[in-house]
């Protein structure tokens, strides 16, 4: 899952067309066939991502979901910069469908990976770029003066001579002029928008209630629709007797779907009530007998075979493990985890005889598109998607399970439907994290230096079963480990993949989390075999990495590395990720068995930064994320039947709970980073490494919450 190739001025094709008076600036994504804008206003408007209206209007079509990361915020930030206007005067309108919104690095019109900015860095800015220089061609020919005597301000063009006409009176004549080939960006030392500190955009509508989730949707003559799913993750349905349901307050259909038995009714709680008055006779399938031991029992099954796929090899890890003065070694298992969304999976789908409109909030709109197209027996292009507000993505809403019942249920009852996950529904029948079981083995020479490590990871690959075939290795299930921070001679990565027979899915941070997890515990390990101070064990094995020496060191120094209080205990964490390099100390105390988390500081060096606020925001955020999988984050399966239901029996972090969050953001010249999910690995290690100090207690599973921290 790595960024895609930078953008240049060359791979841009732009077409200007009038839309009501307006400029229409249209760009095309590398790669991306059959996207080339065209001069017919609604199709060009499909690749638009600025629009200029004769009333000054300026609306900037953004193509990643807004889920709480802040980019209906941090990209049209990009666009104003090179506009020289005030972000508080743009309109922000999702992206429809369409190939010009392809994120090359993702392969598809796809919020993930934490790239939005880092594709965007150039792309909106050259959009921007290139409406300010024809608005002041423009502006130039209607004054009959050099462009270079006049310059854009506050969404105007001003001349040397006082001169002052705004971009509305200017956009119909801009639309008219060529496209210029040589387009400047603002250096740096220039900016006024980006890398300030500035309140979200969409944040105003969440308080006041204007802003529109999937759940707010509201269509004239909308039914909604519950769904009944096989209790036992993959059943079937085997018989169904509905008469009692159909009999019900409101009711108008009952119907068989491959998602389960959907109930339609005039309101909600009266689907609800008539789902649950169903009889139905489910067939278990395969999943009858599976439960958390029979899963890890499979992963350690397939890891003791050997036979696995490698992903990385410098060296000879094998050999030199055997001649290490030190060998150590340890396997570490990591559990199913829950998206846990504060927003239960929903959609609503209007069926009509020639296409279909899809409300949701989604992450993968041309996915959702093709999914609702199946659905309704219609072609892609006659299924109009509207992406709304998430509550919550966290890399559920890739997935597209909750989209075929609504767009069924609108086609049999000829009017807009919304289906709506009960909260139980989304507990039990998510995409959940797969499970991880990793051997690791490393080797010191007589001087302590790591001169050996092998890492063999064992789980299910979540990109087979979303985006097939994987050939070789799944790169989803390698992140953190492939690419090791550390200078090691000889070192070897390998996968093996075991299924589990239940749908597994990305999370916030994918495997990132796992594979941190591992390293950077086994870093402690290794650090206290060759008795060194594990700060000191770490930046030794860093002298080819610069970054990550300065943001260990920074973290060190904030956090008052070896001077916590009588009582208190210390761990260090450290990763790149999203080409983000960050570094965390956890400080903790255990009293009578319990622990407490007092403080985590968390040094980010993540490139330029559009917004600091939003960066810091979206790293507290994260830290909060990986407390909540660290300390308690499982799910219990039992007969194939996961038995976390709410929130009572799936634990969040409380507000009483959160510690002290320090995030130190570093200056940086370097291009963006990933942000979004690149705080939650680190919070694991940094917790149990602490742990260990204070316990003398390896913890090699999680979560932390089910096991006893009594010293060893």
């Amino acid at each position: 899952m790595r960024p895609g190739p930078e953008l240049s001025r060359r791979d841009f094709l732009n077409a200007t067309a009038t839309v009501g008076g307006g400029l229409i600036i249209a760009l095309t994504l590398p790669g991306a066939a059959g996207s080339a804008p065209v001069g017919h206003p609604s199709a060009s408007e499909l690749n638009a991502w600025l629009r200029i209206g004769r009333d000054n209007s300026i609306t900037i079509i953004v193509d990643r979901s807004e889920m709480g990361q802040g980019v209906y915020t941090a990209l049209p930030m990009l666009m104003a910069e090179e506009l020289n206007i005030n972000l508080d005067l743009i309109q922000i309108v999702a992206a429809p469908v369409g190939d010009a919104y392809i994120s090359p690095g993702n392969g598809g019109q796809i919020t993930g990976t934490s790239n939005s900015v880092q594709e965007s860095w150039d792309k909106l800015r050259m959009a921007g770029a290139t409406a300010r220089t024809m608005l002041i061609a423009a502006a130039a020919q209607r004054w009959r003066v050099d462009p270079a005597q006049c310059h854009a301000k506050n969404g105007t063009i001003v001349n040397d001579r006082g001169g002052v006409l705004t971009y509305g009176e200017l956009a119909a004549a801009a639309a008219k002029l060529p496209t210029p080939k040589d387009v400047k960006l603002k250096p740096k030392i220039n900016f006024e928008v980006i890398g300030k500190p500035r309140p979200r955009t969409d944040t105003p509508g969440k308080v006041d209630g204007s802003a529109e989730f999937g759940l707010d949707v509201k269509l004239p003559g909308m039914l909604y629709a519950a769904l009944a799913q096989s209790p036992v993750l993959g059943g079937k349905v085997q018989a169904l007797d509905s008469g009692a349901a159909e009999k019900m307050p409101g009711v108008h259909k009952v119907m068989t779907t491959q998602s389960g038995v959907v109930v339609v009714a005039d309101h909600f709680w009266q689907a609800l009530k008539a789902r649950n008055a169903l009889s139905v006779t489910w067939d278990p399938g395969p999943n009858v007998r599976l439960d958390n031991a029979a899963i890890h029992a499979m992963l350690k099954k397939t890891a003791a075979a050997g036979d696995g796929l490698s992903a990385r090899a410098d060296g000879d890890a094998a050999a030199a493990l055997k001649s290490a003065k030190q060998r150590l070694s340890a396997a570490y298992y990591l559990p199913l985890l829950a998206h846990a969304t504060m927003e239960p999976m929903n959609c609503t789908a209007d069926v009509k005889a020639d296409g279909c409109d899809l409300y949701v909030g989604t992450q993968v709109q041309q996915v959702a598109q093709t999914t609702a197209a199946t659905a309704a027996g219609l072609a892609p292009a006659q299924v109009r998607v509207y992406t709304t507000l998430i509550g919550g993505g966290f890399g559920r809403r890739l997935d597209i399970d909750f989209i075929p019942a609504a767009v069924e249920a609108s086609k049999a009852v000829g009017r807009p439907v919304k289906v709506i996950w009960t909260r139980e529904d989304d507990m039990t029948h998510d995409t959940y994290r797969p499970p991880a079981y990793e051997e690791v083995s490393g080797g010191l020479d007589a001087a302590g230096k790591l001169i050996a490590w092998k890492l063999h990871i064992t789980s299910p690959s979540i990109t087979e079963r979303m985006f097939p075939p994987v050939k070789g290795v799944d790169d989803s299930v390698i992140e953190a480990a492939v690419n090791n921070l550390y200078d090691v001679p000889n070192l070897a990565v390998s996968y093996s993949r075991q299924e589990i027979g239940i749908d597994v899915g990305y999370l916030r941070s994918v495997s990132h989390a796992p594979n941190c997890f591992v390293i950077e515990s086994f870093m402690d390990e290794l650090a206290a075999a060759a008795g060194k101070n594990p700060f000191d064990f770490r930046m030794q094995h860093l002298a080819k990495k610069p970054r990550q020496r300065r943001v260990l060191q920074l973290a060190a120094e904030r956090a008052g590395w070896g001077k916590a209080p009588s009582g208190r205990y210390q761990g260090m964490a450290l990763m790149e990720g999203y080409t983000t390099h960050l570094a965390q100390v956890a400080e903790i105390s255990i009293v009578g068995g319990e622990l407490k988390v007092h403080k985590i500081v968390c040094v980010v060096d993540c490139g330029q930064m559009v917004n600091p606020r939003i960066v810091e925001s979206q790293i507290e955020s994260g830290i909060v994320f990986g407390l909540t999988a660290a300390l308690w984050g499982d799910v219990t399966i039992v007969g194939g039947r996961v038995q976390q239901t709410n929130f009572n029996n799936y634990r969040l972090l409380r507000n009483n709970e959160l510690p002290e969050l320090y995030v130190h953001l570093v200056d940086s010249d370097e291009a963006p980073g990933g942000i979004g999910e690149a705080a939650v690995p680190l919070v694991a290690p940094a917790l149990c490494n602490a742990i260990f100090t204070a316990t003398g207690k390896r913890l090699r599973a999680l979560p932390i919450g089910t096991q006893k921290l009594q010293k060893a």
